[in-house]
């Protein structure tokens, strides 16, 4: 056998060196041998239990001897090298006699093994089975703040918060107990702060006994990637204005609440008039506003239900636990606690609340229907006089399916040419019964449903804005409708309603004025009847539109007169040119004291106004001499007409010979 001493070994005869490359594959157990890497120039038959030991090699610099046969004669090589890739091992090999050769292989190794864990863009941290210590490389010393030197010997969980030490200690006990890499996170402390750290753990083993096995963890600086998801994290569940859950936030929380089978209770909470104080005082006081109740409507929770705001003035309560009297309770608390003044700065604002309740299970058991039940019942107490509540019921359906009904057939009905129609009832001079002018009447006539009656969808159409479309359209036919008889020489006013929210619409003169255009009106053929309602939201702006309407030359009427909230004060203030009195007055007024005198205070006081006096629902000639009799100005219902079409209110003027005034 060739020793150290032989200058001229086989390995250095056949390869140019004492230190050939060897090479070995995953699919072969052939050992290549080359002079210079990457090309191999010879290759030796392995035994397998040669090839399992050289293949044991992990990532880590390692060291085997194996017995072979080179040109017939045998041979101990020292190998030094390790695994590159999955499915390759390479490294060095030496005469096992060649001891500078063997000691050169090594060295390199370690060395090179060395830099690259110290030099590593990763922290490294080398630990042996007691979770002590033993490498602490160069960028956990940067990221630390520590010195190798200082920790090297002391338990690694030393260096972890508290309540992350017992879970480490068992990954680590289960990972020399398995063998089996890992990735975990955790938050170090250290000299410049806690730190969070993504470990990816890895066995190594560097002989048979349990003190040559290591934990190698090689970790990267998560901190302010953490730091930042948390940011975003908070973004997306937290509502900016008032800190409470957002939307995304409460449907999480009431989704785990029925995965785990939780009984609960929602509360679908809307402002009464958040939309007025928004409106008159501004955003800036209207964001005020929303911020104080989010922090009254908390004040009335218990420890571990959940307040969260949905957008706009609409919050959404989970309270756990609950049951029918429990969450009636926590409503009546809310609405008794946002019925009281909210001071904002200087300024004292009333709010109020309505609320829908809905409980899981008796409800549904889905996200979906509890909310949607909790908001149909949320409407409900709306529409009953709103500053209260409502639990879900089953009737409550239908009234949904009808709203959804109503909004996808309604809106098709303004698209369609032949669904909706003016009907036309006529006024009467009572004194020589000319008549004057007509009321215009919206009229459905669904392919569906038939005819259907502005009570059954003059309400959705306000609660849910269509009503300003409506109102342009009723707006367009009546114009076209006063033109067309215009230029038959029919000298006829046609009189619109306008709704409260028709009035507060940014462009309702905009739209009128259009009306007029398309219709090709020199002049205005058309008046504007209002409800005393239209005065209440804002009186400031009612005047001004009702002005605005004047100088267009449209003559306007206080409907319903008597049955709503103006004062005289009030009256005497309306740029008005006409009083309607409510047809609940004028029923059977001749065998009614009360009713006679009432009338004819409205009347006398309209005549000091120089407003002029219109009675509808007039039905017997008994009532219309009354009428008369005490100087009203002009009655229309019943004893003289219903509602007709166009075609048939011409028809009915010409059968009955009324008196009219022809355009010359």
């Amino acid at each position: 056998m060739l020793d150290d001493s032989t200058e001229e070994s086989l390995l250095f005869t056949y390869f140019g060196t004492r230190s050939p490359f060897w090479q070995l594959a995953a699919d072969s157990d052939a050992l290549q041998l080359s002079g210079i890497q990457g090309i191999p120039n010879l290759a030796v038959a392995l035994v397998p239990e040669q090839a399992r030991e050289i293949r044991a090699f992990t990532g880590v610099t390692s060291h085997a001897e194996i017995d072979i046969k080179l040109f017939g004669e045998p041979q101990r090589l020292s190998l030094v090298g390790k695994k590159n890739g999955a499915t390759s091992w390479s490294g060095t090999a030496s005469d096992y006699m060649d001891t500078p050769a063997v000691a050169k292989d090594l060295a390199h190794g370690l060395a090179f093994a060395e830099q690259v864990i110290s030099e590593v863009n990763s922290l490294v941290v080398i630990i042996d089975h007691n979770s002590n210590i033993l490498r602490f490389n160069r960028l956990c010393e940067e990221v630390t703040g520590l010195r190798e030197k200082d920790v090297i010997g002391k338990n690694a969980h030393a260096f972890m918060r508290s309540d992350e030490q017992a879970a480490s200690r068992a990954n680590i006990a289960d990972f020399f107990k398995n063998a089996s890499s890992y990735e975990v996170e955790r938050h170090i402390n250290t000299l410049n702060g806690q730190r969070t750290i993504l470990w990816r753990n890895k066995f190594v083993q560097s002989g048979s006994g349990p003190d040559e096995r290591y934990l190698v963890c090689s970790g990267t600086d998560v901190t302010e990637e953490r730091k930042a998801q948390a940011k975003l994290l908070e973004l997306a569940t937290v509502d900016t204005l008032t800190g409470l859950p957002n939307r995304y936030a409460i449907y999480e929380k009431i989704t785990k609440s029925l995965q785990e089978g939780d009984r609960f209770g929602i509360l679908f909470l809307d402002l009464d008039n958040f939309k007025k104080v928004n409106d008159h005082y501004g955003h800036l006081v209207g964001d005020s506003l929303i911020q104080a109740v989010a922090l009254n409507i908390k004040a009335c929770m218990r420890e571990g239900d959940s307040v969260a705001r949905l957008g706009g003035d609409e919050f959404l309560v989970l309270v756990q636990n609950a049951s029918f009297d429990l969450m009636e309770s926590v409503a009546q608390r809310i609405i008794d606690r946002l019925a009281a003044p909210i001071s904002l700065g200087l300024i004292e604002v009333y709010t109020g609340c309505s609320i829908g309740i809905a409980l899981c299970p008796e409800h549904g058991d889905t996200l979906d229907r509890l909310i949607r039940c909790a908001d149909t019942a949320m409407y409900v107490a709306k529409d009953v006089g709103k500053r209260t509540f409502r639990v879900f019921s089953s009737d409550m359906d239908n009234r949904v399916s009808e709203y959804v009904w109503l909004d996808i057939n309604l809106r098709k009905a303004l698209d369609a040419e032949d669904q909706l129609v003016l009907y036309y009832q006529p006024k009467l001079c009572l004194k020589t019964g000319v008549v004057r002018s007509v009321e215009a009447l919206l009229r459905w006539n669904s392919p569906e449903r038939g005819r259907i009656q502005p009570l059954d969808f003059i309400p959705y159409a306000e609660d849910s804005g269509l009503i300003v479309p409506l109102g342009r359209w009723v707006m367009r036919s009546a114009a076209k409708q006063a033109a067309i008889w215009k230029a038959r020489g029919l000298d006829l006013r046609i009189a619109i309603n306008m709704s409260a929210r028709q009035l507060s619409s940014s462009t309702v003169v905009q739209d009128f004025v259009e009306a007029l255009r398309q219709a090709g009106q020199a002049g205005c053929q058309l008046d504007i009847e209002l409800t005393e309602s239209c005065l209440i939201n804002d009186e400031a702006l009612a005047h001004a539109v009702i002005r605005q309407f004047r100088d267009l030359g449209a003559q306007v009427h206080l409907d319903d007169f008597g049955t709503g909230y103006s004062s005289l004060s009030q009256l005497a203030r309306l740029p008005l040119d006409a009083i309607k009195l409510d047809r609940s007055f004028i029923s059977s007024i001749n065998d009614n004291a009360t009713s006679q005198a009432l009338v004819r205070s409205m009347v006398a006081v309209a005549q000091q106004l120089k407003f002029g006096v219109i009675a509808e629902g007039v039905e017997t000639e008994a009532e219309a001499e009354f009428l008369k009799d005490i100087d009203v100005d002009d009655a229309q219902g019943y004893l003289y007409s219903r509602p007709m079409p166009a075609r048939e209110f011409e028809e009915w003027l010409n059968n009955k010979g009324k008196k009219l005034r022809l355009v010359a």
